[in-house]
């Protein structure tokens, strides 16, 4: 989904974004733009750069001279000179960041390198970016993880920037993993400039995973709803890497690796039409069903149930 802000003034860049985003050339013309090169050339220029936009992380007041304590509620961060450290203990312990040798790293599609491109001279925030192999002087690289790439450590749900700090923002199969996407969605649209584009792409039909947790998938009317208030949506669509064979691969992959033997071979010998010939209460008995883990099946689960007292 490509969003931009509805207080947009007009709307020159988007002909020009949008023929980027349909050539090829846009990758070559993002490494060339931005300089993009292997290791962390661009850190030092980074960090640089968004110094002066840090603001606390826990209440949004000034820091002082190295950023490291909060003017307005004193509270302090542990700096490096590798990133900027905002985050605390509570929000840790809030967001449910918890430790994991996981490690998220891809690489930008087309679109993503379009406008790193277009923003050449300009500021983009990768919200929850993972770890990047290339280097870009003009993106910031904000994580819960201390990646070599990162150059800002903290929580979606209360960015340490002041507001309209950015030209671009990413959120690329971010928001699944955060703990409130509401709270993540409204800091998103206020550290963004108006007219500013946000790049996002969210999951519908697919299996837990990831780092550290997984807590939502959406559908696109969720997706919209996060945004739509405070944002122009210009374009919402399913991208080549969302059509329903990835979700459809992915699911009966798991599934299969959580059988074994003649269960799994005999699973894997079934056809399509195979699955789908009966109603799904007629294959509940069946050993591709009854053998599955109740981990694999909180995986792979159509509905999960609840049952809870009032404390």
């Amino acid at each position: 989904m490509k969003i931009r802000s509805s207080l947009a003034k007009g709307r020159h860049l988007l002909g020009g974004l949008y023929r980027r985003y349909l050539k090829p050339a846009s990758v070559v013309a993002a490494q060339d733009s931005a300089q993009a090169l292997p290791g962390q050339t661009f850190k030092q220029e980074r960090l640089r750069r968004i110094a002066p936009h840090l603001i606390c992380s826990n209440c949004a007041g000034e820091l002082n001279a190295d950023k490291s304590i909060c003017q307005r509620c004193r509270q302090t961060y542990r700096h490096t000179a590798h990133c900027f450290n905002f985050l605390t203990t509570e929000q840790q312990r809030a967001c449910k960041i918890v430790p994991t040798e996981n490690v998220a790293a891809n690489d930008y599609d087309e679109i993503a390198a379009a406008i790193i491109a277009e923003q050449a001279n300009g500021l983009i925030l990768d919200c929850g970016a993972g770890c990047h192999n290339t280097d870009y002087a003009n993106v910031i690289n904000y994580e819960v993880a201390s990646y070599p790439s990162t150059d800002v450590l903290g929580v979606g749900e209360s960015l340490p920037f002041r507001a309209e700090t950015f030209d671009a923002i990413f959120s690329l199969n971010v928001l699944e993993h955060v703990s409130d996407p509401f709270a993540c969605a409204r800091e998103i649209t206020r550290v963004l400039k108006r007219g500013g584009t946000l790049y996002c792409v969210a999951p519908f039909l697919q299996p837990v995973h990831g780092y550290p947790n997984h807590f939502y998938n959406m559908t696109a009317q969720g997706l919209s709803q996060l945004f739509e208030k405070r944002v122009e949506i210009i374009e919402h669509k399913v991208p080549p890497s969302g059509v329903p064979i990835w979700a459809v691969n992915w699911i009966l992959r798991s599934w299969a690796d959580g059988l074994e033997g003649q269960t799994r071979a005999d699973f894997l010998a079934l056809r399509v039409g195979d699955l789908i010939a009966d109603e799904p209460s007629g294959y509940l008995a069946r050993d591709f069903v009854t053998q599955l883990s109740a981990e694999k099946n909180f995986e792979l689960a159509c509905t999960t149930m609840l049952l809870g007292r009032k404390i």
